[in-house]
């Protein structure tokens, strides 16, 4: 049996703030996968970027990625608008694309023994991370929504930042997801959508829970 078939992979896609994160650490939580927020690779490039501006070349973004540890993806400081806007710019450029998307494959295919699969969300995981993957979902809600819970999210982290700077920066985020040339954000035929506007977290994770229950208890 190929080695790929023997872990569960589960692949989300979704826009900014549609709760997609949320939902994807509940789901790896309960069925023990190793989880990977794929937009944090992003904007800790942007944040390497902004730090380091005079060392930041495609070597420097290797060498860096090479020794990525899921806690360093852990930073509050990787939440900013700023880092949000510079991580939309880098993540039209093809060369640090590829670095991303090689870590990516291996993080998906090799989770470490202890857990069950692997579990991706960001912008192209369902077509372009993990094509077989067992499950694939794509994650969303209004916009307004959207810039509420990201408004909250950032407030709760002290962030000074306006309802109205969000709403536009997510906007903004939009158009540049679904228009990018390369890998953009758009939902696949076999995704399973979900429309969290008007559901609690636990109602989508209950959701989502019923669809895999449903397959893998066969």
């Amino acid at each position: 049996m190929n080695k790929k078939k023997k872990i569960l992979k589960i692949a989300i896609d979704s826009p900014a703030a549609a709760g997609a994160g949320t939902l994807a650490k509940a789901i790896s939580e309960h069925y023990n996968l190793f989880y990977l927020d794929t937009g944090k690779i992003y904007r800790f490039i942007a944040y390497l970027k902004i730090k380091f501006p005079k060392k930041f070349n495609n070597k420097f973004v290797k060498s860096k990625i090479k020794t990525l540890k899921i806690k360093d993806l852990i930073n509050n400081d990787l939440l900013s608008d700023k880092i949000g806007t510079e991580a939309s710019i880098i993540s039209k450029i093809k060369t640090l694309r590829k670095i991303v998307h090689n870590f990516q494959i291996n993080f998906a295919y090799n989770p470490p023994k202890k857990y069950n699969g692997s579990c991706l969300d960001g912008r192209d995981i369902t077509y372009n991370i993990i094509p077989d993957a067992d499950f694939k979902f794509y994650i969303t809600a209004n916009v307004k929504t959207r810039a509420l819970r990201r408004y909250k999210e950032l407030k709760s982290l002290k962030k000074n930042i306006s309802y109205k700077e969000v709403l536009k920066s997510i906007k903004n985020r939009d158009k540049s997801d679904y228009n990018r040339k390369i890998a953009p954000l758009k939902k696949t035929k076999d995704s399973l959508l979900i429309n969290t506007t008007n559901l609690s977290k636990r109602a989508c994770f209950l959701k989502i829970k019923k669809i895999i229950d449903r397959k893998i208890n066969i």
